[in-house]
């Protein structure tokens, strides 16, 4: 596995908010090295979503196995006048040793639900603070959207297209790894096949078109050297480009392969509707038809809605921005610290205190409900969150999470109630509950806070 995060050259440990590096020079200084509890957990689901795919999780672990601040890192922050030479000593021996509890990755998961539990030193439990958040809400910010995409598409063949408009490369590679759990079928990002071994597909682009002196002379040529290979129809003209392919097939008789063609603008669902026509009664019933160019799940109902002859969708850009909800209410929150209970008490932002499981009721072969509880406790149900790594090295040695997350998210989907699969937000949304003893806790807190300076004075 490949660095997971890679900024010009330069490895992880500086991929972290300044005020993270403040605050441990002050912990350090303070001697307030106990164990702290984190909990990861997105606040709610965006309009018109109905769960998350729980992802990023195999990226965090490797990152943090690898955490080390390196003699440039460590030559860089003390150019900014900031750190003592004391406090630059102690992060040179720095090392993540905590322990982290999860969902697993392809695990369906819905609001206030920790996701995740960082529970360390109090200083590299901040310290991770926005890697975690950047990893695991991107990663499952994209296999959310992406898994409404490959439910949308039936069945169809799904692959990703998005990695030049991906927010940069690292989300590109990302995009793909998440898009792969949530089912889709291939890539195009060349890297993400090399470092995830997804397997990765492409064949021309209107460019190559372009270039050559006709349509049908660019067809030829590539089909010989790519006999089996999908034609891009649309440069010209959609259906035009589609009696290209029918002259071609004419011209090389057996030796004719060509699998698929594709369509990549105008009125979808009306080019294949004719395409499949014309491919029909030239005899070519064997030649598919691939859609792509701005779809989303949306698009891909409406154009199966209309009984679109499509047989697969390069689906990325909206997918890979996320595009109608490229944020997530998610957060990172201290739940305790030297075995005490804290929280948060903003308004709109209040936190449960103290650590935490997920347990998960299943009745009739569907998921019923979840209880969030504390640690300690045992409701009926199946617990979501795993050990997954103990003293800064990982637990669950998978030699194919991807393989994994990609076939949990499957039967996790199957036992999900149609409502919730489907696009549209159900009557009532999947029920979520907050036991009677994280309540308690909660009120602990406020009651402490009114008027007292600490949870240690009361």
């Amino acid at each position: 596995m490949h660095d997971p995060i890679s900024v010009a050259g330069h490895g992880h440990a500086l991929f972290t908010d300044l005020y993270e590096l403040t605050m441990l020079q002050a912990y350090v200084e303070e001697r307030m090295t106990d164990v702290g509890a984190f909990d990861f957990y997105i606040r709610e689901l965006p309009p018109g979503r109905n769960y998350f795919v729980a992802c990023g999780l195999e990226t965090v672990l490797t990152a943090l196995e690898n955490l080390r601040f390196s003699d440039e890192d460590l030559s860089f922050l003390a150019s900014l006048d900031r750190f003592s030479d004391k406090f630059l000593a102690w992060l040179a021996d720095f090392r993540f040793t905590g322990d982290v509890y999860a969902m697993l990755e392809g695990t369906l998961a819905f609001p206030n639900e920790p996701l995740l539990e960082v529970v360390a030193p109090l200083p590299e439990a901040q310290l991770v603070e926005t890697l975690v958040l950047n990893q695991i809400h991107f990663q499952t910010a994209v296999a959310s959207k992406a898994s409404r995409v490959v439910t949308a598409a039936r069945g169809r063949t799904v692959v990703d297209f998005g990695a030049r408009r991906a927010h940069g490369y690292d989300a590109a590679i990302k995009c793909a790894r998440a898009m792969y759990i949530a089912g889709y079928d291939s890539t195009s990002m060349v890297e993400a096949g090399r470092q995830y071994g997804i397997p990765v597909v492409g064949t021309v682009a209107h460019s190559y078109i372009e270039a050559h002196d006709s349509e049908a002379d660019a067809f030829r040529r590539f089909v010989k050297l790519y006999p089996d290979t999908v034609l891009l129809v649309d440069t010209y003209d959609t259906l035009s480009g589609i009696d290209r392919v029918i002259e071609l097939a004419r011209e090389l008789g057996e030796a004719f392969k060509v699998r698929a063609v594709r369509l990549d603008s105008g009125d979808l669902t009306q080019l294949a509707r004719e395409s499949r026509r014309r491919l029909d009664r030239a005899g070519l019933t064997h030649v598919g038809i691939i859609a792509s160019g701005g779809l989303d799940e949306y698009a891909i109902e409406s154009i199966l809605k209309a009984e679109a002859p499509i047989n697969g969708f390069g689906v990325g850009t909206r997918v890979n921005t996320v595009a109608d909800a490229p944020n997530l209410e998610a957060a990172y929150k201290l739940v305790s610290y030297a075995g005490q209970d804290r929280g948060k008490l903003s308004t709109g932002k209040v936190t449960y205190p103290g650590r935490k499981q997920v347990f998960r009721r299943t009745s009739d072969g569907l998921f019923q409900g979840d209880i969030v509880v504390r640690s300690g406790e045992q409701p009926a149900g199946e617990a979501l969150l795993h050990h997954v790594m103990a003293y800064g090295r990982r637990l669950r040695l998978d030699p194919k999470p991807l393989d994994s997350a990609r076939s949990r998210l499957q039967e996790q989907l199957a036992q999900l109630s149609p409502e919730l699969k489907a696009l549209a937000p159900p009557e009532r949304p999947y029920p979520v509950t907050i036991s009677e003893s994280l309540r308690r806790a909660q009120r602990r807190i406020e009651k402490l806070y009114q008027g007292v300076d600490s949870p240690a004075s009361a």
